[in-house]
């Protein structure tokens, strides 16, 4: 999962942090040489940039360090400062799940196309596209709050969501025949799936997905 992934580097990222002793130029003000950091800088800002985003303030405050005064020791302390309360966000749960993020991301795409097949009156693979994104996006779901659905069927991960209170009220109730449907199209029995079931799964995903897959 891309959350573990990016933990491990932040662990390789610390590891690999050179210790920074600075040199002292002719004036006896310390200073580093820029190959002594900005490989781990460059390694730093990609992470930093995959995790939180170009709009957050640790990737905004990551590259106003970075465009500082060459080898300045303030520079180095930024970054390092910068880079290790970055992690610490990361690590303390303080940044929304990456893996969702990303997911949401996916699937709205996978929801936009069936609603354009919608549309069009295909009816049939609006379906399959959207019982698909509904079962992948329940699994991811569940598979970000840690539970075991691997192999499941979606049923299975629904009652596994519902069993941890992870989906309730209003959302329940409206996810309950979904399974059913899923089984129709992934199945081929279209006389039974009808245009407002597929429409109803599409709303479904997009409010899961706004809920749920957001960071916003």
């Amino acid at each position: 999962m891309l959350n573990e992934t990016f933990r491990r580097r932040f662990d390789e990222l610390e590891g690999q942090m050179p210790p920074f002793k600075p040199q002292l130029n002719e004036m006896h003000t310390p200073y580093y040489a820029d190959a002594e950091f900005i490989g781990w800088a460059t390694s730093a800002q990609d992470l930093i940039r995959a995790v939180f985003r170009d709009s957050s303030p640790q990737y905004e405050n990551f590259v106003s360090a970075l465009k500082s005064p060459s080898g300045s020791k303030a520079k180095v302390d930024a970054l390092k400062s910068v880079f290790l309360s970055a992690k610490g966000a990361f690590e303390g749960g303080y940044v929304f799940n990456v893996e969702l993020t990303v997911s949401g991301e996916l699937f709205g795409d996978f929801i936009a196309t069936a609603k354009h097949a919608l549309s069009q009156s295909y009816k049939d693979v609006a379906a399959v596209l959207a019982c698909a994104a509904l079962e992948d996006t329940l699994k991811r779901y569940a598979l970000a709050k840690e539970l075991i659905v691997e192999g499941n069927s979606m049923q299975d991960t629904v009652n596994a969501l519902k069993s941890k209170g992870l989906v309730t009220g209003a959302q329940k109730s409206l996810l309950d025949p979904m399974p059913k449907i899923r089984d129709y199209a992934m199945h081929a029995n279209w006389d039974k799936i009808t245009a407002p079931d597929v429409s109803s799964v599409i709303g479904y995903v997009e409010q899961f997905l706004l809920t749920h897959f957001s960071s916003h």
